[in-house]
């Protein structure tokens, strides 16, 4: 990993609980300011069956951000320019600008000039669904929340998410997305502790609709992922892993295995 540029950005890592399994990879994200075009170090191989990254990004400079931008292509600048608050954008940038840094560190080549795709919507067979690399052999997952940033990569298909704690109006609202199971686990929680225990649910349930492609297109409440301290596998061959994140947010990691 390259030394730590200028900038306000902050980097942490990104730990699995102690008492999971050794699949989820420490690691650190250096998101203190994009590279821009110049050549990236590598291509390297994957270390390991995934590799997870975790920022947090608090708020950029402008200067940060012009970088960030630089390197974003014209329908990721478009759908930037879609965010009604200033915050979304930014977060937006620098997040898909991150995630164009890690992957061109990965491939051997400029963070602007990745060989993205869009692969095939999962609602309707548009050509606007979740982006992909047109390489064989790399998966990723991104998603942003607040100040943190997360990143995955794997050799199979891989779904990531981090969020911020729901609001307890948030988890009455969204009750509906639940698995029936899991609707009777939340009512059994303490009033003090639900909103942690729904937050940890549906960060699972979104890693692994990120997973599978689907996103939110495919009913959250067909799958059942827990609601308690340990997540229960949705599916045959799908690994489903909490992440060790600052205190006020959730994550977790879905990844296919063979």
């Amino acid at each position: 990993m390259s030394e730590p540029g200028p900038g306000p950005l902050l980097t942490r890592p990104a730990h699995a609980p102690p008492d999971t399994p050794h699949l989820l990879c420490p690691a650190v994200l250096d998101l203190a300011g994009p590279r821009g075009s110049a050549p990236a170090p590598g291509p390297r191989p994957l270390k390991g069956p995934l590799e997870l990254y975790l920022a947090r990004v608090g708020a950029p400079d402008a200067e940060t951000l012009r970088r960030a931008r630089e390197l974003l292509d014209a329908e990721e600048q478009a759908r930037a320019r879609a965010f009604r608050h200033t915050r979304d954008r930014d977060a937006y940038v620098v997040a898909h600008a991150a995630l164009r840094s890690v992957l061109g560190v990965l491939l051997g080549v400029p963070a602007d000039a990745l060989p993205l795709v869009r692969e095939p919507c999962a609602g309707c067979g548009g050509p606007h669904g979740r982006p992909a690399l047109r390489t064989a052999g790399v998966h990723f997952s991104l998603s942003h929340s607040g100040d943190l940033v997360m990143v995955a990569l794997a050799p199979a298909p891989v779904g990531v998410d981090v969020e911020g704690l729901a609001t307890e109006r948030a988890v009455l609202g969204a009750q509906s997305a639940l698995h029936v199971a899991e609707a009777r686990e939340l009512a059994l929680v303490p009033a003090h502790e639900r909103s942690a225990a729904f937050t940890r649910t549906w960060v699972r349930k979104e890693a692994y609709l990120k997973g599978l492609g689907t996103g939110l297109v495919r009913d959250p409440a067909l799958d059942y992922v827990g609601t308690g301290p340990a997540p229960a596998a949705p599916a045959p061959r799908w690994t489903l892993r909490d992440v060790l994140v600052p205190a006020g947010y959730a994550a977790a990691v879905a990844l296919h295995t063979p």
